[in-house]
């Protein structure tokens, strides 16, 4: 049986899919950068912040916009599919950590296991598409043992079991926006396969037409499972 874990992780929203982690170990962990042109984001945020460890789910301008910027900002080890990172190489980064699904590496204390994500992942330049590797979630076991799974931008899909079964997840990162991921309806769904009892939603309402609602997403889920809906800058722990 496993013990419940002190809540001493803290990670403040940045809106959409852009969270800063700080570890239990005080390891600052900045994932999708989008900063500067998002709109969710507040005015205090737009500028880089400090960070040590930049990880990146795929290569979409929503998420990754700002990764150059950050890394010219603060040095970061930058984490994330292989192509993506050899894209960001090309561009004058060099404190790379590229890795694949089912790998495994230990970065600054943290365990940081890439899973998959259903979506796409490509960025366009001169007008025409370039594709930037496979897209990813990841499972984060902490210092202290809390082990996070960030879904990144997906649908639901079943082997979210395996995560469930391989990793046991205390709590689950989920998009919940519908259109270009799932909605609350399949989010809910995905809590029951993860097994978790706490969830954030993430990357809804920076447009009109990423409708899903943190509301939805707590009627779907019942009282097992409590829905941190962030506002955008707020920390929790």
């Amino acid at each position: 049986m496993r013990m419940p874990t002190a809540p001493t992780l803290a990670f403040t929203w940045l809106g959409h899919g852009t969270f800063l982690f700080r570890s239990p170990g005080q390891v600052r962990l900045l994932v999708d950068p989008w900063l500067t042109d998002n709109p969710a984001c507040p005015d205090a945020w737009k500028k880089p912040p400090a960070a040590d460890l930049l990880l990146l789910t795929h290569g979409h301008d929503d998420h990754v916009a700002d990764a150059l910027a950050v890394w010219r900002a603060t040095g970061a080890t930058v984490i994330g599919p292989f192509e993506l990172c050899a894209w960001l190489e090309q561009k004058g980064v060099r404190t790379i950590s590229p890795m694949n699904h089912g790998g495994t590496q230990v970065v600054k204390g943290i365990a940081v296991t890439m899973v998959p994500a259903v979506h796409s992942s490509s960025t366009v330049e001169d007008g025409r598409p370039v594709y930037l590797g496979e897209p990813a979630g990841y499972v984060l076991r902490f210092e202290n043992g809390l082990t996070v799974y960030f879904a990144g931008d997906t649908a639901l899909f079943g082997d979210m079991r395996l995560i469930a079964e391989l990793y046991r997840p205390d709590i689950a990162f989920l998009p919940i926006g519908d259109r270009y991921t799932m909605g609350p309806e399949a989010a809910a769904k995905a809590c029951e396969l993860l097994g978790v009892r706490q969830v954030v939603p993430m990357h809804y309402g920076t447009f009109p037409s990423l409708t899903g609602t943190p509301a939805r997403l707590r009627e779907l889920v019942g009282p097992g499972v409590q829905v941190l809906d962030l506002q955008p800058g707020e920390t929790a722990e």
